[in-house]
Formats: C-alpha cells, sequence, structure tokens
C-alpha cells in the first residue's frame, strides 16, 4: 500500500494497544503538529487509525496576577501591614495599616473585600482587627499563582475559579486527540507500506531547484465543501452577565441573591414607594394568585415603615398622608425590581446587620408589564448595586459609573437628573448606540433618601443603581433589538456568531 509520507511515518509511530496523543506521534515521527494532525485524520478515513478526543483545561497567569506573585496579594500585604501596626494586639486604625502595606487604588477595595473572606482579621468601623492565628506563607491563593507560574498544575478547583473570579488567572480549554492503531493498520503495517512520492505544497526550494516538474503533486478537491458544526456556546446574554460579575467583583463588590416572588413590603413599600403610587397598580405588576400573601413580615420593620409612608421622617417630615393598608404589603408578585434585594439586605433581613463600608451587586431578573419595543421586554435582567459609607456625594456615584463602563469600552455616559421616591438626587444614564448613534437609557441612579433608610436602621449614606444588562449587551456589540437576544424571536445567527469581550 502506497500513502504520503506524513500518513506512513504517523502510522508507524502508532501503537495498537494505547491509544496515544497525536502531538506525542508527531514528535516520534518528526512531524509537524498540524500535519500529524491532517494526515491522522487521513488515516481515520482509511480505517488505519481509531481516533479519540478530550477537553483539557489549563489555565494561565493575567498580567495582575503576574504582579501579585511579585508583590504579594493585596489582603496578604494588609495583613502584615496590620501585623506590623500591631493590630493582633488590639485594633489599629485603618489608614495606617494600607499605608504601611503600601497599598494603593483598587488595591484597597480588593484587599479588604478578601481579608475578612480568607479569616485574617475583621474590619470594624475602620478599625481593623488580625487574627494572630492565621498563616498568610500558607494561603492557598499565592500558592497557586506560584504553582502555575512554575508550569504545574493546580487540582484544587475552588481556588482554582476564585482565581478566575478574581481575573487573576485566564482558564482555557483545548482539545486534545489521541490515536490508536485499528486492526486494519496493523495489517496494513504487516503487509507493508511504501511512502508515495507525492508533494503537498509547492515549496521556494522546489520552485528554485526546478524540480516541480517531476513530482507528483497530491490530489485536492477544492471544490468540496466544508461541514458547518454548530457546537453548543454560552448565551451572548450570559457572557455579558459573567464579565459584569468579573468587573463589580475586581471593584470588591460582593454578590447578593434573594426571593424572586416577594412581598410588595420589599419590592416597593421599604422604598418609600406610595401604595397608591401607579407603578403599584394591578396593570403594571405581576401579582400572584395562589399564594396570594407572605406569611410573615417583621413587625417592627413594617411600623417604622408604615410611619416613614404616614408621616415622613425627622422633624421636617411629611409623608405621603395616603392610605397605607398591610393587606397589600404583603401581597405577592414577581418582583419589579431587583432593589427588594437591597431593601433585605440594608434592613439586616438577609446576612444580619451591616456595617459600613459595604458593596453588594446581583444580576437578577426582574418583571414588568410594559409595551413590547426594541428596548423592552416584560423581562430583563438588572444590574443592581450599592454602596453603603460614610459622606458619599454625587461623585462618588458617578466615578463609580465612569469606572464600571469603562471596562466595556464605554466612556460616554450621560446623566440626566430624575426623580425617584426612593432617591435624591437621582439620575438617569444614557449611553451612545454604536450603530444607530442614538441615546439609550442604560440605567437609573441615586442616593437613598432618609425616609427609606430610617425605618432600615441604616444611619450612613448609600449610593444605588439600576442597571440594564440588555441596554449594556446593546452598547457592546452593537445590537439593535433585544427581541434578537432572548424571548421567542431571537436572532439565532447573532446568538451564534456574536461574542462579547471586554
Amino acid at each position: 500500500m502506497r500513502l504520503p509520507h506524513a500518513q506512513v511515518a504517523l502510522l508507524e509511530a502508532a501503537d495498537a494497544d494505547d491509544a496515544r496523543r497525536i502531538d506525542a506521534l508527531a514528535d516520534e515521527a518528526g512531524l509537524k503538529s498540524e500535519t500529524a494532525t491532517g494526515a491522522a485524520f487521513a488515516l481515520e478515513d482509511e480505517g488505519l487509525l481509531a481516533l479519540s478526543e478530550e477537553t483539557v483545561e489549563s489555565a494561565t497567569l493575567t498580567d495582575e496576577g503576574r504582579a501579585y506573585l511579585d508583590e504579594g496579594l493585596p489582603e496578604v500585604r494588609f495583613y502584615r501591614g496590620a501585623i506590623d501596626a500591631g493590630a493582633d494586639d488590639e485594633p489599629a486604625e485603618m489608614g495606617p495599616v494600607i499605608g504601611a502595606a503600601g497599598l494603593d487604588g483598587a488595591a484597597v477595595d480588593i484587599a479588604l473585600s478578601n481579608f475578612a473572606r480568607k479569616g485574617y482579621g475583621q474590619i470594624d468601623s475602620g478599625a481593623v482587627s488580625a487574627d494572630p492565628e492565621a498563616d498568610p506563607d500558607s494561603d492557598p491563593e499565592a500558592a497557586a499563582l506560584a504553582a502555575l507560574a512554575d508550569g504545574e498544575s493546580v487540582d484544587d478547583e475552588d481556588v482554582l475559579a476564585q482565581l478566575d473570579r478574581r481575573g487573576l488567572v485566564e482558564i482555557s480549554e483545548t482539545t486534545v486527540r489521541s490515536a490508536r492503531l485499528t486492526d486494519d493498520g496493523v495489517t496494513t503495517l504487516m503487509a507493508g507500506v511504501e511512502v508515495a512520492e507525492t508533494v503537498g505544497q509547492v515549496t521556494p526550494e522546489l520552485l528554485t531547484s526546478g524540480e516541480w516538474q517531476n513530482v507528483e503533486f497530491a490530489e485536492y478537491n477544492v471544490e468540496a465543501d466544508a461541514d458547518e458544526v454548530r457546537t453548543g456556546k454560552t448565551h451572548v446574554l450570559r457572557q455579558q452577565a459573567e464579565n459584569v460579575k468579573d468587573t463589580l467583583v475586581g471593584m470588591g463588590f460582593q454578590e447578593m441573591q434573594g426571593p424572586t416572588v416577594d412581598a410588595d413590603f420589599w419590592i416597593n413599600d421599604c422604598l418609600f414607594m406610595p401604595q397608591d403610587h401607579p407603578a403599584r397598580n394591578h396593570w403594571d405588576r405581576f401579582a400572584l394568585e395562589q399564594p396570594a400573601q407572605i406569611d410573615e413580615l417583621p413587625e417592627e420593620l413594617v411600623e417604622r415603615v408604615e410611619s416613614a409612608h404616614r408621616e415622613g421622617v425627622g422633624p421636617d417630615g411629611e409623608g405621603y398622608h395616603s392610605p397605607w393598608d398591610l393587606d397589600f404589603a404583603k401581597a405577592l408578585a414577581l418582583r419589579g425590581h431587583t432593589t427588594s434585594l437591597t431593601a433585605r439586605h440594608l434592613s439586616g433581613e438577609a446576612l444580619g446587620e451591616l456595617e459600613p463600608p459595604q458593596r453588594f451587586f446581583s444580576i437578577e431578573k426582574a418583571y414588568r408589564n410594559d409595551t413590547l419595543d426594541a428596548t423592552h421586554l416584560l423581562e430583563f435582567f438588572q444590574i443592581e448595586g450599592w454602596v453603603m459609607a460614610e459622606e458619599l456625594s454625587v461623585r462618588d456615584l458617578m466615578g463609580t459609573f465612569t469606572e464600571f463602563y469603562e471596562q466595556f469600552g464605554i466612556t460616554d455616559i450621560q446623566f440626566k437628573p430624575h426623580y425617584n421616591p426612593y432617591t435624591e438626587p437621582s439620575f438617569e444614564l444614557f449611553g451612545r448606540h454604536p450603530e444607530t448613534g442614538e441615546l439609550i437609557e442604560i440605567g437609573n441612579s441615586g442616593i437613598f433618601r432618609p425616609e427609606m433608610l430610617e425605618p432600615l436602621g441604616v444611619d450612613c449614606d448609600v449610593m444605588a443603581w439600576g442597571l440594564a444588562l440588555e441596554r449594556l449587551l446593546m452598547l457592546v456589540t452593537g445590537a439593535e433589538d433585544i427581541r434578537d437576544v432572548h424571548g421567542t424571536l431571537v436572532d439565532l445567527d447573532f446568538l451564534r456568531s456574536e461574542e462579547v469581550l471586554y
């Protein structure tokens, strides 16, 4: 049997008992990897080789990961700075600890968000306490970075996933193919295989020597149709959501979760939304018929919220002087916004009492009875976020959005003063669509009013926002109609071809 040189070499290197990786066979046969792969497919078509494949996951350090490998993880540096400041004996002020750790900019937020998570200590009202028993030399994430830098693998999937979420490693998947001799392949080898003197491509050497006139070229069917491969992939909206999550976690935020169906009390009453507000009528909300009400609500919190609605807050408070009914507050509905999660967290219902500073976010669905058009659906994903801290200002709010959207290449965010029952001042956010050039609304924001915060037991500033994930996707990809992205009228070609990068 006569076969091209590459196929003969690969056939002779293959084993009948064990499948061997094609890259290993290529090294043994003295072939390039891509040449060996092409030869393997040809031999499979002839029935001489059996091919198998597996997906192998690998991790490589990002630039930030390499920087932390040299400088140390921010939380480890913060811990060492706390120890130097004597925080293992008694609480130390945060400022000197940050200075001793040599941290600045985003590294400070990253250190603070991971310090308590890893059990290195606690931060309470700006005072740092360090656990003297903690062992930063054994930090598993630092050890994993060092292992990857040395070309070793990391077996702890949780640690690897955490490094991926922090943007310190890039996880990639590659397909590895292996080949094994079939019975026909063994028989063919035993019968003898000769190298066919064919040439697969014209080289400079063939041209300059003139040998091209005497060689036999391999035949190619240039009219053959290539197979259309449609593999599974992550939905573009999920890609965008994961990118947003990575960005916010990198900015020091923690993710929050909560019920999709909730009491109107959490969805609206806690937000100082009057019960006769147009957005709370049966035309705009999706109420549940069975069960119709939540079983219990915190009695003291209900009293404080009702008082804020009826009489206001503080000596100059007015309230709404409008009807307020407990049965309506207990009514269950699909949440019209994910700010219900914010209310649950600020009140202490979700995680207990929270001390500033705090940063939380969620990327969850909300439901509204809107008119369907290019920018509205009955259900959508809202990027909820809030920051609790002392003396927050509008500059802090705008600066947060500027930093967030710059991660996605969006630098022309515009702000418009707006009215919300629960925030003052309030701003709508607009971004310019890259294809149409039109300004589209991409979110709503503001600083929570005392009438909302005081009943929840919060005595410092909280700035918050609700951003539209689908609208962000439109700015990033140039999509002009969110009905192409999800729903019953999706554009399958768009979903199959689009990749969301940032």
